[in-house]
């Protein structure tokens, strides 16, 4: 039997789950799927997506929540828990947190071959760890990754206000509806400090989004890529000249000294960190975390993570292009630009301040300015804020 201090911990977190708003990447999923794994950085919302979702089906599943770091586990293994909710008639068992579970890959290969009527669901913050995991579990699992809040989540979560979702060719058209929210620009300044991640709403943001950051790259990496806790500290220290620099076009050599390692170490830390939610590396052949292409720029990750680590000293150039970076990777690759900034498919985009010209792009196709500071856009000028309505 499935043992009652499991149900409790069930019961009491699907109590504290709201259903007031749901992630956008909720109907993108494939519920149906025998084996599903919902990865993405600490802190994004990714357990609340998976309560929410067993609340919503509590009438057609006979669902088990369970957390793979639960003290339960210290004795017990997710294979028995799976074997005793398969005869008590269970149908779907989503297991939280299962980065933290030592072997997790083979143990839920072996759930999935040995229990072929069993929905099995997954979540896990190392990024890194799910990555290296779900080589053993290509051919079995359907992985999705889920990022912080957009602009347009943001103005629902927050402040209730209702944006539709827009396609990037609408926005490049400047077909943003402006009647919904006449003067965004307060909302985006805000958005741009603390909106990124759901938990802003609970308080002490700047201390919590810390302590992620320092358990991401003390933590997590080490643990889960079999590094050395000095080798954390290091990466903690790379963070910092990342937030210095950023963006910047990467100086193995120069990186190297100053952390003390060897050159060739470098892009490996600088890919844990990406695959992990920390950076955001822009290159010059293909968007996404596998790209073979070379690195032209790194950034970090979002802005709040600006706000916390650069302080008083965030430069407004960094900030409209991590800001751009981050919104528009979700929804199609991103690559450097020769001449200017970003390309996105046969489009090139200049970002800047409300008087950025266009002399950059003067000689390019589909050239378009990415302006901040202004509400509305016309012709080839499109306002900065709204690329964060893309999804």
């Amino acid at each position: 039997m499935i043992d009652d201090v499991l149900y409790e911990f069930m019961r009491e977190q699907l109590s504290m789950t709201s259903l007031d708003f749901v992630r956008y990447i909720y109907p993108k999923i494939d519920w149906s799927l025998r084996l599903c794994g919902l990865v993405g950085p600490r802190g994004v919302g990714k357990s609340t997506l998976v309560k929410q979702h067993i609340i919503f089906e509590k009438e057609n599943q006979k669902a088990l929540y369970i957390s793979a770091d639960h003290s339960y586990f210290a004795s017990h293994t997710l294979a028995e828990v799976a074997s005793e909710w398969i005869k008590e008639g269970g149908t779907h068992l989503y297991i939280d947190e299962i980065h933290k579970y030592e072997n997790w890959s083979t143990e839920i290969k072996n759930i999935y071959d040995g229990h072929g009527k069993l929905n099995v669901f997954f979540t896990g913050s190392s990024v890194l760890d799910l990555l290296k995991g779900q080589a053993d579990l290509s051919r079995r699992a359907v992985m999705y990754h889920m990022q912080g809040l957009s602009f347009r989540e943001y103005l629902t979560m927050f402040h209730g206000i209702k944006m539709p979702q827009y396609m990037l060719e609408e926005v490049i058209a400047n077909k943003v509806d402006d009647t919904i929210l006449p003067h965004p620009l307060p909302l985006f300044r805000q958005y741009l400090q603390d909106g990124y991640y759901p938990f802003s709403k609970e308080g002490a943001f700047q201390s919590r989004l810390d302590q992620i950051i320092t358990q991401t790259l003390e933590s997590d990496i080490p643990q889960y890529a079999s590094l050395s806790v000095s080798t954390g500290r290091k990466l903690r220290r790379l963070m910092g000249i990342v937030a210095k620099s950023a963006p910047f076009k990467p100086d193995y050599s120069s990186i190297a000294n100053a952390l003390g390692v060897s050159r060739n170490v470098v892009p490996d830390y600088l890919l844990y960190m990406e695959r992990a939610g920390m950076i955001g590396q822009l290159r010059d052949e293909t968007g996404g975390v596998r790209s073979l292409g070379k690195v032209e720029k790194v950034y970090l990750d979002n802005t709040n993570m600006m706000y916390v680590l650069e302080a008083d000293s965030t430069n407004k150039g960094n900030l409209r292009e991590t800001f751009f970076f981050n919104q528009t990777r979700v929804v199609r690759d991103v690559i450097s630009s020769s001449v200017s900034d970003f390309v996105i498919g046969d489009h090139t985009f200049e970002v800047g301040g409300k008087r950025k010209g266009k002399k950059q792009i003067e000689t390019v196709d589909n050239g378009h300015i990415v302006k901040d500071d202004i509400e509305y856009g016309h012709g080839i000028s499109i306002p900065l804020w709204t690329f964060g309505l893309l999804y």
